[in-house]
This record gives C-alpha cells, sequence and structure tokens, in this order.
C-alpha cells in the first residue's frame, strides 16, 4: 500500500535518500544535518526555512509511521529512512528508480530531461530513454502508481512528472496520453519550445549540481571539525 506523506515529511526522506547515497560518510544524520539539508537554497523546491523543532516533529511523526529508525550515539542521535530497499520496508527499488523517486520529493514534478540531470549523482543515466524506462515502470510498480504524468503545460515540449507518496494540491494531477516527438512538427507558435531552452535547462541544472556537490563537501568539513573540537 502507497505511503502517504505530508510536505515536510517528504522533505526529510528525501533528505535521507538523497544523503545515504551521495554523502555516505555523513550517513545517518543528525538533526542538524538534517535540518540543514532540508534548507539547502540549491536542489530544492520550494526551498524552506525550517527550524531544528519542526524538523524533529517531523521526524518523531516519520518514527511513528515507521518510516526511519534513530541511532544513539555518544554525541547525537542520528537517523536512517526505513523508506525503501532495507528489510523493514516491502518498497525495493533499484537505483535509478530510486534516484528519480528522491529528486522528485526534493524538487516536485520534473521533465525526464531535468530528472536524467538532476538524479545523475545519484545514477547514472547515459539517456533519457533510460529516464523515461524507469518513469514507466514506477507508473506501474506491483499494481501501484508511485509515479504519474502530468498535463503538459502550455508552451513545453516535454510532460513533467510527479511521485504519489506526497501530492501538491497546486499541481494539476489529470493524465496526458503519451506523445511520439520523434514523429510530430515543431510548432510556430510563439509560446513553442524553442531549440536552445531544452540544453539552457541542462546547463543550469548542471550548475545547480556542481553548487549542490559543493556544499556537500563543506558540509562534510564542518561536521569533521565540529567532531574534533566537540
Amino acid at each position: 500500500m502507497l505511503v502517504t506523506l505530508t510536505q515536510l515529511q517528504a522533505r526529510v526522506i528525501g533528505v535521507l535518500l538523497e544523503k545515504e547515497v551521495t554523502t555516505p560518510e555523513q550517513y545517518p544524520l543528525s538533526l542538524n544535518s538534517i535540518t540543514t539539508a532540508c534548507n539547502q537554497k540549491s536542489n530544492r523546491e520550494p526551498v524552506m526555512e525550517l527550524t531544528e523543532l519542526e524538523v524533529q516533529n517531523t521526524l518523531d511523526e516519520l518514527r511513528a509511521k515507521n518510516m526511519i529508525f534513530e541511532q544513539s550515539g555518544s554525541r547525537a542521535t542520528r537517523y536512517k529512512h526505513r523508506f525503501c530497499n532495507t528489510e523493514f520496508s516491502d518498497l525495493q527499488l533499484t537505483p535509478q528508480q530510486l534516484a528519480i523517486i528522491c529528486v522528485m520529493l526534493l524538487r516536485g514534478p520534473q521533465t525526464p530531461g531535468e530528472l536524467r540531470t538532476r538524479a545523475q549523482r545519484m545514477a547514472g543515466f547515459t539517456h533519457v530513454d533510460e529516464v523515461e524506462k524507469a518513469l514507466n515502470e514506477l507508473m506501474d510498480f506491483n499494481g501501484e502508481q508511485l509515479v504519474v504524468r502530468l498535463e503538459r503545460e502550455p508552451g513545453k515540449r516535454e510532460s513533467r512528472y510527479a511521485q504519489q507518496f506526497y501530492k501538491d494540491t497546486n499541481e494539476a494531477t489529470s493524465h496526458e496520453p503519451a506523445v511520439d516527438y520523434s514523429a510530430s512538427t515543431p510548432s510556430t507558435s510563439s509560446a513553442s519550445f524553442t531549440p536552445n531552452s531544452a540544453s539552457q535547462e541542462a546547463r543550469i541544472a548542471a550548475l545547480e549540481d556542481t553548487v549542490e556537490q559543493l556544499r556537500d563537501e563543506l558540509q562534510q568539513l564542518k561536521q569533521t571539525l565540529d567532531d574534533l573540537t566537540g
């Protein structure tokens, strides 16, 4: 049965999934690390300014749902997820499926092209076709719809896809039939997709990814320094 998350729960789970893969040496995460990651200015949509109390309350809610467990230590309690790919979860995802779900939890609905760039750090995608294959698998995952295709926005060439663990009430949720773009002809409308927009989006996403990696490294150095001086 598909688990239902609140917006804050989705952000915390997304952070735990992301950091487990991208910075395994820091995982499990402390309350401070989770709060910092939830409030990142890059690779997060919407950007949040959560307090440690709000994050702690969210962690308590997730623990009540058996979505996380605590690991007590000499310095601080650390947290691990039970969301997927553990002996405590029925949800078993491939690395590519997990990366897609994680990026959607952290950034909301995205196109296959955006997902390919933004999920690259978690799971390598050599071509956007691999993203579309994983999306199709997630749209019919053991009888569950973990992902849905949203209505295409005016002037956009690609449809966006959204995860179904947390639903933003502001998002259009109706489905759009699959379109074979290779057989379509370019529109001459003033609102049509421009040839350079996809490459521009990819460059922006790549820059955001670089900034995120530098933030992770800075956070790791800060955590190491805190451990040494604590």
